[in-house]
């Protein structure tokens, strides 16, 4: 049976193709726009799974992430609430549902006709956090576990806690619109100048800089918390119910002044009110898991939704031991849900059995999307003039490794394309871990981000605990972790010290993946999953002692991770990166023919 699962209309629209209960392909429809975090329609995302998949007219069914009816009730029955205020956000927003958004099953029939799919008999509505659920225990490693679902919101729900066992999940308790931990986080993100659903995990990243001292303004005047993690919002200081912001001027003037502008310098202010943000974030998620091992009894537990996608708020879970087991989607957020249907249907819906060994998921590293192989890319080198060196299969890892011990800033594209927001050595930007300067070169020169912005490492799995206090995998690099105390090179972090010479200490042995607060986003790999890419860091530390390196997306600042041969070209030329490899493919960047390019393309990408 041929399940295909469907996201859209929000953010991060995706497709997923499920058969007979095994994962065939996702894919985010920016990937094939070029669009960051497009929500349109995902026409291109479903074309590519057909295609994986081999559809013609073997497809069963069809399944929707979220229920549009219900959804549009809650916006509706909000703006009723609130009349006559958000008139004009309401007249913004009615339009584009009564056009658009209520029609998906128009939508959907209209591309499977374009893709010569005829729509197959069964299509289905799930709700949102359904979903969200679905697609974190379902191909999670555990045959029965709690599954945690935090986002902004779905229909109604924006936290849900529930159970799974075998091929069923259930939903037991939930919170709703507008208390939300997702839209509270975002709104911090807007008031620090970054953009809503998009640089959430900037805020993250530069709490370390700040101390939490709005902390206590936040418990006091924004949310009611209770012991079980259950909160209420005082909607006194939001924009998002009757605005088109996200605050309003109690909540300026509640801290300290009006909103960042973007793109403006970053003040200790922002550090502060991030580092405050985020404890109240984690205090919330921790009395959260607490509750829903309290209630569920259970050793194991999954997570879901953007929220889950907070990887220092997931570490301080793990921390904690609140449970044995922990499994995070690696698309948490809303693409994950096309996955999530999917695999409703195919469990829930047609009550099918599923395996689960208490060891390896079913996502095979999440490595779903499109992959390229060596005689697609020579018909690239040809019709592009572009340099390349075939490498052998023996010398593809040891020649790669040596660049980079070299000190070079090496692009890797190898095998199929990751589905989730992390680059996991598909479509990968790599560098050496040990350097002073790669930090501010990645960031600066090839990135062109904010010099703040940590680094993520990759590190063989065998030996993740030789460099951090972490005990078990991390495949999905969704786990934030303290460095080895032995590794680390301590500092006084005083917030009278230069915001930039903060960010060039080198604080570890690995400097160029050890955050100002001395932890590490963490992948790891084994050679199971991803063998070349494996190979290449077991090479890596052949030459230099260390099975580590840095893995950052491939893609500069407001363009999406690559996706083509066509794409990682270009993203190795606009940049300063000085290698890239394309299957079996080297490209010097020395060697290549002069790029041509009109000038100012920056300015054509939306900035996150």
């Amino acid at each position: 049976m041929n399940i295909l699962g469907i996201s859209a209309y929000y953010h991060d629209s995706a497709a997923a193709l499920v058969r007979d209960g095994e994962i065939i392909a996702a894919a985010q429809e920016e990937r094939f726009t070029r669009k960051k975090h497009d929500s349109s329609f995902p026409e291109h995302a479903i074309q590519y799974c057909l295609k994986e998949g081999g559809i013609k007219d073997n497809l069963d069914t069809v399944v929707f992430y979220d229920k549009p009816i219900l959804k549009f009730h809650r916006i509706l029955q909000t703006h009723l609430s609130i009349a006559p205020k958000g008139l004009r956000s309401f007249v913004m927003t009615v339009p584009v549902w009564m056009k658009r958004k209520l029609w998906i099953p128009y939508e959907i029939e209209k591309y499977l006709h374009k893709f010569q799919v005829k729509m197959p008999p069964d299509l289905f509505f799930i709700k949102h956090h359904q979903s969200h659920a679905s697609s974190a225990f379902f191909p999670s490693p555990f045959q029965k576990a709690a599954i945690l679902t935090l986002d902004g919101v779905g229909e109604w729900s924006t936290s849900a806690i529930g159970t799974g066992s075998g091929n069923r999940i259930s939903i037991l308790k939930d919170i709703q619109f507008p208390h939300s931990i997702g839209l509270l986080y975002s709104a911090f993100t807007y008031f620090t100048g970054f953009k809503v659903n998009s640089g959430e995990y900037k805020l993250m990243g530069l709490a370390p800089y700040g101390e939490p001292v709005y902390e206590q303004k936040i418990l006091d005047h924004l949310i009611d918390l209770k012991a079980d993690g259950s909160f209420r919002m005082n909607m006194d200081y939001f924009g998002y119910l009757d605005k088109l912001v996200m605050t309003n001027g109690r909540f300026h003037k509640l801290f300290d002044g009006p909103p960042r502008k973007p793109e403006t310098e970053i003040t200790q202010r922002e550090m502060n009110i991030a580092r405050s943000i985020q404890a109240v974030t984690e205090e919330i998620v921790l009395r959260m898991a607490r509750y829903t091992k309290k209630i569920t009894g259970e050793k194991s537990l999954c997570l879901a939704g953007g929220v889950a996608l907070n990887c220092v708020a997931n570490g301080r879970i793990l921390r904690e031991n609140i449970f044995d087991g922990l499994w995070i989607q690696p698309a948490a957020g809303d693409a994950g849900g096309a996955l999530g249907a999917a695999l409703f249907a195919w469990h829930q819906i047609y009550n099918n059995p599923r395996q689960a060994n208490n060891k390896d998921d079913a996502m095979s590293g999440s490595l779903l999307g499109p992959q390229f192989d060596d005689e697609s890319i020579e018909a690239f080198i040809k019709k592009q003039g572009a340099v390349g060196e075939k490498l052998s299969k023996s010398n593809w890892a040891p020649a790669l490794a040596k660049h980079v011990a070299d000190g070079n800033v090496l692009g890797l594209f190898s095998g199929r394309m990751e589905f989730g927001p992390r680059a996991l050595g598909g479509r990968s930007i790599l560098g050496d871990p040990r350097s002073t300067k790669m930090q501010s070169i990645m960031n600066l020169k090839i990135k062109f981000r904010e010099s703040f912005r940590p680094f993520a490492p990759t590190c063989l799995e065998e030996k993740v605990s030789d460099y951090f206090e972490l005990d078990r995998p991390s495949p999905y690099m969704l786990i934030v972790a303290p460095v080895k105390k032995e590794r680390c090179i301590l500092h006084n972090n005083s917030q009278s010290q230069q915001f930039r010479d903060r960010i060039h200490q080198a604080r570890s042995d690995i400097p160029a993946i050890t955050h100002v607060d001395y932890t590490a986003r963490i992948q790891t790999i084994n050679r199971k999953i991803h063998p070349r890419y494996y190979d290449l860091i077991k090479a890596f530390e052949k030459i230099t002692g260390y099975g580590v390196l840095i893995n950052t997306s491939f893609n500069v600042r407001g363009e999406p991770i690559v996706c083509t041969p066509e794409d990682a070209y270009r993203c190795f030329m606009r940049t300063e990166m000085d290698y890239l490899v394309m299957g079996s493919y080297l490209f010097d960047k020395k060697a290549q023919p002069p790029w041509h390019e009109k000038a100012g393309w920056r300015k054509d990408l939306i900035l996150d």
